[in-house]
């Protein structure tokens, strides 16, 4: 199968580092060209540098700003009217008990993980549908349908991506726009990473060994009995933007290494 995304025009929020950045880099080198997003202008060039290297000849452009704000979205839609493709990767995670989860944190997850999103995809799915093609993806989690009691406030945020995904595919019926949800299990991600590596400081043992004793402990359920590569989720991204992909919509795709015991 050959993927070409050349003419397309893709954003990706939160393509700084991790899942984002592999999307960002998977969609480059099917030849779209890549709108990256990040917090910082610094941050945003490294970036742009990185997935260069890694796709020679990628069409890449970069806006700065905090796309969890109603400000952020508005500068990014402002310099950017127009995408073929959306991905909304944009997300935090914080490990916290529910005892200990004051209201702001829970309206900063939602501010984050959900409004970021939807605001962005009411603005640009009204174009995809004025020409009759478009891919929006939300980039959720197993723990959408399977709640991680250290942080219910990031489940509860995963699973209302899988409602709005869903609501916004039907809403889209017939124009030639999918809209589906990714759902990662455990990945190798900056942010996960930098989480084992102080877990592994402050246990003084191995990140290999933080790794394996968090796969059997909380995830056991996992096929792969390991992390996912951050390339392993980005492939499925590339393939649900691709036109391939053109009778996959309103579905929650699992890239999650079998965790979701679930055969639907």
């Amino acid at each position: 199968m050959h993927i070409d995304l050349s003419l397309r025009t893709a954003i990706v929020t939160g393509s700084t580092a991790g899942i984002g950045r592999a999307i960002a880099t998977g969609l480059a080198r099917a030849g779209a060209r890549v709108v990256v997003t990040g917090r910082s202008q610094a941050r945003v060039d490294q970036a742009i540098a990185a997935i260069a290297t890694d796709a020679p000849g990628a069409q890449l452009t970069g806006v700065a700003g905090d796309l969890g704000t109603a400000e952020g979205a508005a500068r990014l839609i402002a310099q950017v009217p127009e995408a073929d493709i959306l991905v909304n990767n944009l997300g935090i995670f914080e490990p916290k008990g529910f005892f200990e989860i004051p209201d702001e944190d829970w309206l900063r997850f939602f501010e984050v993980n959900v409004l970021g999103g939807v605001r962005l995809a009411r603005h640009y799915a009204q174009g995809m549908a004025r020409r009759g093609w478009g891919r929006i993806q939300f980039v959720s989690s197993e723990s959408a349908v399977q709640i991680p009691a250290e942080m219910v406030h990031y489940g509860t945020t995963k699973t209302a991506q899988l409602a709005v995904s869903r609501g916004l595919a039907e809403t889209l019926a017939g124009t030639g726009v999918t809209v589906n949800a990714i759902l990662p299990g455990p990945t190798r991600s900056e942010g996960v990473g930098a989480f084992f590596s102080k877990l592994a400081t402050e246990q003084g043992t191995r990140l290999e060994e933080v790794e394996r004793d968090f796969i059997r402990t909380h995830r056991p359920s996992s096929l792969i009995r390991r992390l996912a590569t951050v390339e392993e989720v980005a492939n499925l991204s590339v393939y649900l933007a691709s036109e391939q992909a053109s009778a996959t919509t309103g579905a929650a795709v699992r890239v999650d290494g079998g965790v979701v015991r679930s055969v639907v």
